[in-house]
């Protein structure tokens, strides 16, 4: 209720300087999910929700008198035509024709949205450094506000926020009261940011720096410097995933940069790869990456140096997904001491907030159910396997709604409109080189990272393959450390035929010699 009152008491401030067309028109309702009022000179004005909708006012159209009424009321506006109501969050910004005559008004509505990094709480105070990613609209500022009251309050840090059009901290010289005890440097122009970065660094001995949009190779580079100097850094950045970060060369150096490396012949085999291939050039100046796909729904990648090392070279790599399952909103005046029982119970409420690491629903298990699709891979096996050894798992006929694919390596080429939309939905794709049982068992282990013996799905089975592949890798290390030939144990003609593919990898040769049951394979350099 306390949540609300002050919420409405916010916005009545920015009611206060818009026409009387425009607040006489307004209901209740449609208030409650408002994020942006839209007024253009010639048009009707726009009310616009967080779902997508629109509604236009029933009144006369936008006209000069009503542009100059709401800018008579403001503070001037910023060389990035941006302005807004001290004390508050809300942000208006401008448009203005070629002669500089403002011409339209976007009055954006600021909430405190409290929950919203519930399900990274762990990663925030780990003293680590962390990077978010996501397009316009879907929180990353929200998240840092609250990031910066959890760093600053609860564990007692030195926190400076960079606010570059006062986006985290609002307008006023006093910071907002969601921000928490951090302070904040503000930006007179986004040109500026990165002189303030280093600025904030060398006069006031931060702990942490909070920064909105990183977005260019001085940015970046200032990011660097601050990392470098022990200071955890907090910051998003233009870019709606770590693969579309790493193909920015601006921005890149950011999670180590790219550089372009040609390789040995025998390394280059080694790989199975070209011989020009892209590596990471330094240390990422994040610790942390982490991908905002909608408001409620985070991909997490721990170790950004290993997840940009593995993206480049072409290997599966799967973020922690995590789900807030709901959000909260917070009273925007200065926290008051409670009693000791309402603390517990509002701890206790918080604590309670359901968040998950997948997209699925936890089962009874705590256990994930994944749900798997198949192209060109064999169902009945699958199926079998998933009786088998206790999968949790299920069949999906929607690329949609799968967790992981399972496809054909040979097929795959056929299934390219199919595998382009798992990647669209950010489904790992793991590849089959036959519809084997023992293959599609393995792969499908390593798609449910199952290691042997795994005591949550331990059955008391191991497969055969499995020993019969980790006995090639041995054979390859002894052969890599000076032996001339390793012989390894009989095994069938399908068994073989996957070690033979396994030594190939590593560049080495193979036969199979032996007769019946006896065959078996020779390695050699």
């Amino acid at each position: 209720m306390t949540s609300n009152l002050q919420f409405h008491n916010d916005l009545e401030r920015l009611l206060a300087v818009m026409p009387q067309k425009v607040i006489s028109n307004l209901s209740e309702n449609q208030l409650d999910d408002v994020i942006e009022i839209v007024l253009d000179i010639g048009r009707v004005p726009e009310i616009r929700h967080s779902g997508g909708k629109i509604d236009r006012l029933n009144c006369d159209i936008v006209n000069d008198d009503d542009i100059n009424f709401i800018t008579s009321h403001l503070q001037e506006f910023t060389h990035d035509n941006r302005t807004g109501i001290p004390g508050t969050l809300h942000r208006i910004s401008a448009i203005r024709n070629r002669q500089g005559k403002v011409v339209g008004l976007t009055c954006r509505i600021g909430r405190v949205v409290t929950g919203t990094i519930t399900c990274i709480k762990d990663i925030c105070t780990q003293g680590k450094s962390i990077l978010f990613l996501g397009p316009p609209g879907v929180g990353k500022t929200t998240k840092l506000r609250e990031i910066s009251r959890l760093v600053a309050d609860e564990l007692g840090k030195r926190v400076v926020i960079v606010d570059t059009s006062n986006e985290i901290a609002g307008d006023g010289d006093t910071p907002h009261p969601a921000v928490g005890s951090a302070r904040r440097m503000q930006v007179a122009q986004p040109e500026y940011q990165k002189d303030i970065m280093i600025e904030a660094v060398e006069n006031h001995t931060p702990e942490v720096i909070v920064v909105d949009e990183i977005g260019t190779e001085a940015e970046a580079q200032a990011a660097r410097t601050i990392a470098e100097r022990g200071v955890m850094l907090i910051a998003t950045a233009h870019g709606n995933s770590l693969e579309s970060l790493i193909k920015n060369p601006t921005l890149s150096d950011l999670v180590g940069g790219i550089q372009s490396v040609t390789l040995g012949d025998d390394e280059a085999k080694r790989r199975a790869s070209q011989k020009t291939v892209l590596e990471r050039e330094k240390q990422p100046t994040f610790d942390v990456v982490i991908e905002i796909i909608d408001r409620n729904t985070l991909a997490v990648y721990k170790n950004s140096a290993e997840a940009v090392d593995y993206i480049l070279r072409g290997w599966p790599i799967r973020p922690e997904l995590r789900k807030v399952e709901s959000e909260q909103v917070m009273t925007s005046e200065l926290p008051q001491e409670v009693p000791a029982k309402q603390s517990e119970d509002k701890s206790r409420e918080e604590n309670s907030m359901n968040f998950s690491f997948s997209r699925q629903k936890y089962c009874e298990q705590n256990r994930p159910l994944r749900k798997v699709y198949l192209y060109a891979v064999s169902r009945t096996i699958v199926e079998k396997l998933i009786e088998r050894l206790d999968f949790n798992l299920e069949i999906t006929r929607n690329v949609e709604d799968a967790d992981i694919v399972i496809a054909h390596k040979n097929f795959a080429k056929g299934g390219a409109k199919i595998l382009n939309t798992a990647k669209e939905y950010r489904v790992q794709i793991f590849y089959v080189k036959t519809n084997s049982m023992a293959q599609i068992q393995k792969v499908l282990k390593d798609a449910l990272d199952i290691k042997p013996y795994d005591n949550e799905y331990d059955t008391g089975y191991k497969d055969d393959t499995e020993d019969a592949l980790d006995e090639v890798k041995a054979a390859v290390k002894q052969i890599m450390d000076g032996a001339e030939v390793i012989e390894l144990e009989p095994q069938n003609t399908q068994i073989r035929k996957l070690q033979h593919e396994l030594v190939e990898q590593y560049g080495l040769q193979s036969t199979s010699i032996g007769e019946g049951e006896n065959r078996h394979l020779r390695i050699s350099k």
